[in-house]
């Protein structure tokens, strides 16, 4: 059994709040550079080029790539021979998340109540999803998640009857409908299969997934590949502008789900996708 002592969760969780912030991981810096290259609209071109400068900036100066600086939603896979010491995990976790906020000048920007909106100070509570498994290894994803764009998810309850086209033909709805209120250009995560709150989270997951990186399920990638070209036919382009460039990537995450059912989520992030990763 190995002990780790909760204080270590919380410094990692920290430093990982401010370098998701300040910085894109290198497979989306690659993607935007990419993508400026490829667009064929001269204003698109223009706004690219000003988000690479901002990312630029960012890195130079230490500073949040957006002012929306999101809720911390935070990934802990942990071995089921990890034993945790030293307090609650979960407490552990959210000192890290305000510790972060608050030594990274990061916008605070949680309310403790959906209705009463009164603004907790240091952007906690976060959402964590926890998932065991083999082992005594402990992996901590942070990915702060603005709202501009979260704003813009749907969750979809199809019949099985809708088939492969229904889930395509959502899926390019869903980002229609969110033209240029989520920041475009955007990465697309679509979580199929599961229950109502699965599919949810399965597309929030495939946000993480490293930009062009196809699914190992030869039909899936091949629907990221249809959905891809159709959102991009779109012509909403980046900043919403008009373009060739309205989704950087989409990936789709799969689960098995029950015989009545087809549950496709579409979890919308713009071109700041933030997210960084740590093993203790």
């Amino acid at each position: 059994m190995r002990e780790i002592d909760v204080s270590l969760v919380t410094n990692a969780i920290r430093d990982l709040c401010i370098e998701a912030n300040y910085g894109l991981s290198s497979d989306m810096e690659k993607a935007l550079a990419d993508a400026s290259v490829n667009e064929e609209s001269e204003l698109g071109r223009s706004i690219f080029s000003m988000l690479e400068e901002n990312l630029k900036i960012a890195k130079e100066d230490q500073i949040p790539i957006c002012q929306d600086t999101g809720m911390a939603v935070v990934f802990l896979t942990v071995g089921q021979d990890v034993h945790f010491t030293g307090g609650s995990l979960k407490e552990a976790v959210n000192r890290g998340v305000a510790q972060g906020y608050e030594e990274g000048y990061l916008r605070k920007s949680v309310v403790g109540d959906p209705l009463i909106r009164e603004n907790t100070k240091d952007n906690t509570p976060a959402v964590i999803h926890y998932e065991i498994t083999e082992g005594d290894g402990v992996t901590i994803t942070v990915a702060p998640k603005g709202f501009g764009s979260e704003n813009m998810s749907r969750i979809f309850m199809l019949k099985p009857a809708d088939g492969r086209e229904g889930v395509l033909e959502k899926i390019v709805e869903a980002v229609k409908d969110a033209g240029p209120n989520a920041c475009p250009p955007m990465v697309v995560g679509v979580g199929i299969g599961g229950t109502f709150e699965q599919c949810a989270l399965l597309a929030k997951k495939a946000l993480l997934r490293e930009v062009g990186q196809k699914s190992s399920l030869p039909h899936i990638a091949e629907l990221e590949e249809e959905a891809f070209k159709k959102i991009n036919e779109l012509g909403i382009g980046p900043a919403g502008l008009g373009g060739s460039t309205t989704a950087l990537a989409v990936a789709i995450e799969t689960y098995a789900t029950h015989i009545a059912g087809l549950p496709v989520a579409v979890n919308i992030c713009c071109h700041v996708n933030r997210h960084a990763t740590k093993e203790l």
